[in-house]
């Protein structure tokens, strides 16, 4: 039996989806920042991803609630993403950070410097102790002049077995850092030793607190300025890029 269709009644078309409105793009983006800190402007020059790196850096071990913490396990998706994603032009990077997790920290250091696309960090407020590995691993850094860095040896809390295997440890990934440092900074590694082991300026520990002028005239930071100049910077590299990805299929 065939089906009757009246012809007076208007045309049936397939239901398209209804366009995504302002208040839903809005919560995704809260939702984006809630959980991993990052946002992507949207009218902007060049489309750039802004990436936060804030309080201690959580590795293996979850911290407190009470702390406000980065988790390495939202970042290291987050920057394979970022690289593959033809639509983000740079990253931003910005780093108020006291320290934390360092295989996390130098892992996401790692990776920052591996990327192709052009990266851009800023240091506001601090970038302390395994924060100074991701401050550098950007193709270009900047600090604030209220900025600081703290500078010391590889150290542990708790307890460990006090063996010469240990210590030896220690030394092992302490040379991991000071050589990715001097490899993504100016800083020679005699100057970043000696900086390390100073004992005229920690209370209660060996090492060194660099202010934003500090870090620049030593070499670890490669420029001061603020946000205007991070983001004039990256916009400099994204424009003098060559494209990460081009299609094969174009002449």
């Amino acid at each position: 039996m065939s089906e009757f269709t009246d012809p007076s009644a208007p045309a049936r078309h397939p239901a398209a989806p209804a366009p995504e409105s302002e208040t839903e793009r809005q919560l995704q983006e809260a939702d984006l920042i809630a959980e991993t800190g990052s946002i992507r402007p949207q009218n902007a020059k060049h489309l750039i991803h802004c990436l936060t790196i804030i309080g201690q850096i959580e590795g293996h071990y979850i911290l407190s609630s009470e702390n406000k913490t980065t988790k390495y396990e939202h970042i290291i998706p987050a920057l394979i993403a970022i690289e593959q994603d033809r639509s983000i032009e740079g990253l931003m990077i910005l780093l108020n950070t006291v320290g934390g997790d360092v295989e996390a920290g130098l892992a996401i250091a790692e990776m920052i410097a591996g990327m192709e696309t052009p990266t851009v960090s800023l240091v506001l407020g601090g970038g302390h102790s395994i924060g100074v590995p991701l401050a550098v691993s950007a193709k270009r850094s900047f600090i604030v002049p209220s900025a600081t860095m703290t500078i010391h040896p590889v150290r542990t809390n708790g307890l460990v077995v006090g063996v010469p295997q240990t210590f030896a440890y220690f030394n092992q990934i302490q040379n991991r850092i000071t050589e990715f440092i001097t490899r993504c900074s100016h800083i020679q590694s005699e100057r970043l030793l000696s900086l390390m082991h100073c004992t005229d300026e920690l209370a209660t520990d060996i090492g060194s607190i660099l202010t934003g002028e500090e870090a620049v005239s030593e070499g670890l930071i490669d420029q001061l300025g603020g946000l205007h100049d991070a983001i004039s910077c990256l916009y400099q590299l994204i424009e003098a890029a060559p494209i990460r990805y081009p299609d094969a299929s174009a002449p």
